[in-house]
């Protein structure tokens, strides 16, 4: 059996600054190629789990472990686990005033290869991704997220995610925010991503709702509570969420 491409054991983390203990025991394992969905109410400890899976400082692990390709990578830094192939698409993403997105994706694609790349080479591969992405060239020249719509730094997020080709995309809540029309464009910017990886890329969606599942099929669903998985299942298993409601998951948790 193959080695997962993620695996989470027993997973304990807590706000460093107050000691607030979120994640209580996370198990998970993600796959090369597979698509996993994380479902659970607000403070159920998702968003913490995918800022935890990228290093964010704010975050304390005091138990278990996180293994990238059979490698733990709780001594690495936020920028050795991006180089290492782990992308994290922001619930939030910041604005940067002043920064094009095209100067921006050429500073981060330069760090990654460890080598400058031709200006001509990037200009090629991103008007590509751009074309592949049913993008507007003129995106790049705007300053990154500087007053931009949710939807626009979504699919901000999904240009970023189509430049770097990381090897597990963890994706925080990004249908937070969308309306349908923007939810469907950001779906389908995901969708051709992972086809062009010819399925390698693993991804790890986070969501509260199933809509962002009608566009993306996961082989997976976990619910999440009270900072574990509670319940892993396939993707009737966000349908069935999507009926019956997080009260009934919390009945299986107590049952």
């Amino acid at each position: 059996m193959a080695e997962p491409l993620l695996k989470i054991v027993n997973l304990h983390a807590e706000i460093a600054e107050t000691g607030t203990e979120i994640l209580k025991g996370v198990n998970l394992e993600i796959g090369e190629g597979e698509i996993h969905a994380i479902m659970g109410p607000n403070g159920s400890g998702k968003s913490t789990l995918s800022k935890v899976i990228s290093g964010h400082p704010a975050y304390e692990v005091t138990d278990g472990d996180i293994l990238f390709r059979g490698e733990s990578i709780l001594d690495k830094e936020p920028d050795e686990r991006a180089h290492a192939g782990i992308f994290l698409a922001f619930q939030y993403p910041v604005e940067i005033p002043g920064v094009s997105i095209a100067n921006f994706l050429r500073t981060a694609l330069n760090s990654k290869r460890g080598e400058e790349i031709d200006i001509f080479d990037f200009q090629d591969l991103m008007t590509s991704k751009m074309e592949m992405l049913s993008m507007d060239p003129v995106f790049a020249q705007r300053a990154v997220n500087d007053g931009f719509s949710g939807g626009e730094k979504k699919r901000n997020e999904i240009l970023q995610l189509a430049m770097l080709e990381p090897t597990l995309a963890v994706m925080d809540e990004t249908d937070s925010g969308l309306d349908i029309d923007a939810l469907k464009i950001v779906s389908a910017g995901i969708n051709k991503v992972k086809e062009q990886h010819e399925t390698d890329m693993a991804v790890l969606l986070i969501t509260h709702y199933q809509r962002m599942l009608n566009y993306i099929t996961p082989d997976f669903v976990h619910v999440m509570l009270n900072g574990r998985v509670i319940r892993s299942g396939g993707a009737e298993l966000a349908l069935e969420l999507e009926e019956r409601g997080y009260e009934w998951a919390r009945e299986l948790e107590l049952a």
